[in-house]
């Protein structure tokens, strides 16, 4: 289903405080941090590619004021398609364990918006941190359902 990711950086310690720092305390500044890296990922990697942001749950976007993962599609150098909402608010994938995120299928994601500006394009999700793929993988099926040619996912660190 997700055909590859590309992760900017391997999550340590000091990745883990920046991007704490940057989600939960709402230093939406430090997105800018990853600019030109994102970029030039982008270009190398998925140039053509339409970055669509994991979305938020209501709840969740409430409590930090902003999506991290469109803060960072907004880095790259094309427009972001906002096509997936969240339908279902799972428990904060870092207070789960490893099994937990992989355990049971969960359909967490539904597509919203026009399938031609989808169809037979490549689609790129952005998310911070890939762990153990579940939410991508589980972004990636309203994609394809609604034609996608390939999904792939860009995200800062993988951990």
């Amino acid at each position: 289903m997700l055909a590859r990711n590309v992760s900017l950086f391997s999550y340590d310690d000091h990745l883990q405080a920046l991007i704490s720092t940057y989600k939960y305390r709402g230093d939406v500044a430090l997105a800018h941090v990853f600019t030109d890296t994102l970029k030039r990922t982008y270009r190398k990697n998925f140039k053509g590619a339409i970055p669509v942001p994991i979305p938020l749950s209501e709840e969740r976007l409430l409590e930090r004021g902003f999506n991290q993962a469109a803060v960072l599609a907004e880095q790259l150098p094309v427009a972001y398609n906002a096509c997936l909402v969240r339908t279902v608010n799972e428990d904060k994938q870092s207070k789960q364990s490893r099994r937990g995120r992989l355990r049971g299928y969960v359909r967490p994601f539904s597509f919203q918006g026009d399938a031609a500006c989808v169809a037979d394009k490549h689609m790129l999700l952005i998310d911070d941190i890939y762990t153990t793929g579940s939410t991508l993988r589980k972004a990636a099926v309203p994609l394809l359902e609604q034609g996608a040619k390939q999904v792939s996912a860009l995200t800062v660190a993988r951990g």
